[in-house]
């Protein structure tokens, strides 16, 4: 994941709405399973859902009113902790 992409997608979500990137979400799910894919394009397309992920939990986090500094670095937090499980 990358946090600048994530704060990037974070103020797309705020200046638009976040079905836009559901929506984008789904299109990526849906190539994801086109058969004759490279693991690579597999690899773009799984951090590109990730982060796409990762911005709409900030985007919600934001909306419950914790600063958007503060959204971002739990986010990141989090998921640092679940890689060093």
């Amino acid at each position: 994941m990358k946090l600048p992409v994530i704060r990037s997608l974070t103020e797309f979500i705020d200046e638009n709405d976040a079905d836009f990137v559901s929506e984008a979400i789904e299109v990526l799910e849906h190539i994801s399973q086109a058969k004759g894919l490279k693991d690579e394009e597999l690899d773009v397309i799984g951090e590109l859902l990730s982060n796409m992920y990762g911005s709409i939990e900030v985007s919600k986090e934001i909306k419950s009113g914790v600063s958007k500094n503060d959204a971002l670095n739990n986010f990141m937090k989090r998921v640092m902790g679940s890689i060093d499980k």
